[in-house]
């Protein structure tokens, strides 16, 4: 949410700068995400000041050309070359200072530099309205009618003075400062100021209304159901003139990021981000029977919103009709392009209402509709403020568009909504902030959010309370019969929506009071001491996320929200993902099944951008659920992924492109760091995953890695390859065991022993290597394949691995007959197991 501290100060008159403002909002948990310097014209026309000609005569070497002298403001007058035709001594001008950048109306950007023209030197420029950026306009320079000094700002005499813009991460339970109006309240209580809401006092409906003329053109309201729509008003208008806004609402709109349409629409977006009550205006003669209907729509009918949209609306909706009951608007969401303001618009309909949240959110999710108007009813809205953003709204029109206030406000409120009562014990206060505030510091700050108190003595039964509640103040709550002792009743307006109980009090207090100012303790200390897990998996989790960013791979966090089109053909249901019933956005509408596509669409990101050699990885979460049960689950994942080049090319060798074994070398560093230096491989069996391995621990598939299949780098618009491992970190975690084995070094020496065999192609080298390890339990140390090899001199359907032994004892020195008894037993058991031929 964006909000215009110039804006802001209409409200709050304030001498505190935007930073000071912005860190006094975050510390009260209005948290400002950045504050965006925003300038009039660019460049802000810094350098540039206004100064008199005193002098000027005809340039010696050029016709066109004169040399004049101008006083800037300093202790000598400047000597400037210029172009214009319509210079003259005495003139009031604007002057462009040696160093100052000028953004002109069309053209790039330049610098003034002090230099030579024709050989006569020149120290600024005098300008012509676009050479500054304040018009179109070059038939000559600027003549100013002003008595201020030379030397004076330009920038002071148009009133182009620079804003300052908050980008407030609001939190959906802050709907009360959604609005200018709102922050400044928020500041009221900060800095202990009065804030002021705009001026409406001038409203008033003209005496010459003759009620028979009334009962004619005015249009009435009904509300038909009062639950979605407690409050509905609205004023009819006539002698509207639609056009352009004036410079001073149209810059306001472009401050916070709002394109201006037309005076109309631009004056509800303005009171809109004021005062935080949207407001809708119908063009009043497309109201048939001159009456408002606010019912639930017809299932099935259609309706065309404001963006040309034909939409199907549902026996849920919200509607504002005409007397036919013909859909006008959704309520609080969109209007309808029948009903919208054109420039033939000469009768506007404003509407001003307080509709229930549920009701609004609903429409908006079930359309697919966010707008400014559905993101604040859905928070929930202030109900008083709907007459005074109409009030408002009115006399802006009168303003802008020469409108003219054609009949009273029709204000419809069956069932006005009460302040929410809530009871404060004072020593709750204190129990729960850790810390004495004071009675006077909280009075003051529920008084300047708007809370009203009702004191009263504080009952010495505690009627009410949870016992265990009761017990807690036992030893703070003084005696019953101490009649200074009080607790508050207070009753909190609408507009904060969030505050309902007696801890949402206290965090208003605490808000208000600082949470930097909550002292700490000398010897903090726990009731009882947490059972530490062991392991613990945030500090395994640590470990590897060094291990590999060590290997130069960076860690990502992605959204665990994704597309279920990923994993869905069109009219297929998959009845084992997790979908969101009331998705944002279509695009995640699902809880991600795989780490993979969100993984990936951050490789998608960096190649856009040419950044083609990546090595990542993610600790984060599959969902899924059970069909039969519905039950869900989550599976911690572990995914690192690699796509590019290993190493960038340098003079000592040329870029690389990563394989199978770079990722696979990633992977058994990070299983050995857990303590699993055993395991077993099988060719991968992943749906999204075209060849490579399934490492098995303990005989459980804990690792798939291998090529991401080409269907879903296409899908994602990945355009190389990518190399994917899916780690089981939920297993790994729980099966980790933190047990060291120091053994001395070996006295003894090592042998090496190296065997060629011949083998059918689908016997892998896992599968000798298991054998081997099952043959010889003592002596054989490691083994290791240095050479594979296929041609027609082995056969068809052969291959041939060679294979290096070491053989080791611990307590002795191998003898020549040891050896060759080892290397006997491994032969045949591979003759025997794996069919091999030794080749010598």
């Amino acid at each position: 949410m964006k909000i215009s501290y110039d804006w802001l100060r209409t409200l709050i008159p304030t001498t505190q700068s935007a930073e000071e403002i912005g860190k006094l909002l975050t510390g009260s948990g209005l948290e400002v995400e950045g504050i965006e310097e925003l300038e009039s014209v660019p460049g802000g026309l810094r350098g540039v000041v206004l100064g008199t000609v005193l002098t000027r005569e005809k340039h010696p070497d050029a016709d066109k050309l004169s040399l004049t002298t101008v006083d800037v403001g300093d202790a000598t007058p400047r000597q400037i070359v210029c172009g214009a035709p319509n210079v003259a001594a005495g003139q009031k001008v604007v002057v462009a200072l040696e160093g100052a950048m000028l953004h002109p109306s069309s053209g790039e950007p330049f610098k003034i530099k002090k230099s030579k023209i024709r050989g006569a030197a020149s120290e600024g420029m005098i300008c012509a309205e676009d050479e500054i950026g304040l018009g179109e306009s070059h038939a000559g320079i600027m003549v100013l009618d002003t008595d201020l000094p030379n030397g004076t700002p330009a920038a002071e005499y148009f009133g182009l003075g620079s804003d300052s813009v908050f980008e407030i991460g609001l939190t959906p339970n802050r709907a009360d400062a959604a609005s200018h109006y709102g922050v400044a309240r928020e500041l009221r209580a900060l800095l202990r100021q009065p804030c002021y809401l705009p001026d409406v006092s001038e409203f008033q409906v003209p005496n010459d209304t003759t009620p028979e003329w009334l009962a004619e053109s005015s249009i009435s309201v009904k509300i038909e159901d009062e639950v979605a729509c407690p409050r509905y008003a609205g004023l009819l208008l006539d002698n509207v003139q639609v056009g352009p806004s004036p410079e001073w609402l149209q810059r306001r709109l472009r401050s916070i990021g709002l394109s201006p349409i037309n005076n109309v629409v631009d004056v509800t977006n303005f009171v809109l981000h004021e005062l935080g009550n949207p407001l809708h205006a119908f063009d009043a003669d497309q109201i048939t029977g001159n009456q408002i209907r606010v019912k639930r729509a017809e299932a099935g009918e259609k309706f065309v919103t404001l963006d040309g949209t034909e939409r199907t609306l549902q026996a849920a909706d919200l509607v504002i009709a005409d007397a036919n009951g013909a859909p006008l608007a959704l309520a609080g969401v969109f209007g309808g392009k029948t009903s919208g303001v054109s420039n033939a618009t000469t009768r506007v309909f404003l509407e001003s209402a307080y509709f229930a949240p549920a009701v609004v959110r609903k429409t908006s999710q079930t359309h697919q509709l966010k707008t400014d108007a559905s993101f604040r009813f859905e928070r929930g809205t202030d109900p008083d403020m709907v007459p005074v953003a109409l009030k408002r709204a009115a006399l802006l029109l009168q303003e802008v568009a020469g409108a003219r206030i054609a009949a009273p406000v029709v204000d419809e409120y069956p069932t006005p909504i009460q302040p929410t009562e809530v009871r404060l014990r004072l020593p709750r206060v204190t129990k729960l902030v850790g810390q004495e505030i004071g009675e006077d510091r909280i009075r003051q700050t529920l008084t300047d959010l708007d809370i009203e108190i009702q004191e009263q003595p504080s009952p010495g039964n505690a009627i009410g309370q949870d016992l265990a509640e009761h017990l807690t103040l036992l030893s703070t709550q003084p005696a019953a019969n101490d009649q200074s002792a009080t607790e508050w009743h207070l009753k909190i307006p609408p507009h904060k929506v969030d505050v309902t109980r007696e801890a949402d009090v206290i965090e208003e207090i605490l808000r208000i009071y600082g949470y930097n100012n909550v002292a700490l303790r000398p010897f903090n200390s726990a009731s009882y001491l947490a059972k530490f897990p062991n392991p613990d998996p945030e500090v395994l989790r640590q470990n590897t996320a060094r291990l590999l960013s060590g290997q130069g791979y960076s860690e990502i966090i992605t959204n665990s929200l994704t597309n279920s089109a990923y994993f869905e053909q069109k009219g297929d249901q998959d009845a084992t993902l997790v979908r969101v019933h009331n998705y944002n956005s279509a695009d995640l509408d699902i809880m991600r099944p795989t780490v993979l596509h969100s993984a990936l669409e951050v490789v998608r990101y960096n190649l856009n951008r040419r950044q083609k050699d990546l090595k990542l990885y993610e600790f984060g979460k599959a969902y899924s659920q059970k069909p039969e049960t519905g039950k869900h689950q989550e599976q911690n994942k572990l995914v690192l992924l690699l796509t590019g080049n290993a190493s960038s090319e340098t003079w000592q060798h040329k870029a690389e492109k990563t394989t199978f074994h770079d990722l696979a070398g990633a992977v058994q560093q990070v299983l050995a760091s857990l303590g699993f230096s055993n395991y077993a491989s099988q060719p991968v069996q992943h749906p999204y995953l075209a060849g490579g391995l399934t490492l098995l621990v303990q005989n459980q598939p804990v690792v798939h890695l291998g090529a991401v299949s080409p269907g879903v780098l296409k899908q994602l618009d990945v355009n190389q390859p990518v190399w994917y491992a899916e780690l089981d970190w939920d297993w790994l975690v729980r099966k980790y065991k933190n047990t060291l084995v120091a053994r001395e070094l070996l006295k003894f020496p090592e042998v090496r022993r190296d065997l060629s065999l011949v083998v059918d192609k689908t016997v892998t080298f896992d599968q000798l290597q298991q054998i081997a390890r099952r043959t010889e339990k003592k002596l054989l140390h490691s083994l290791n394949v240095f050479d594979v090899y296929e041609g027609e001199n082995l056969g068809a359907g052969k291959k041939s691995y060679s294979v290096s032994f070491a053989l080791q004892d611990p307590t002795q020195t191998l003898t020549d007959q040891a050896i060759d008894q080892v290397m006997q037993r491994l032969i045949q058991q591979f003759e025997k197991q794996a069919g091999a031929l030794i080749r010598k």
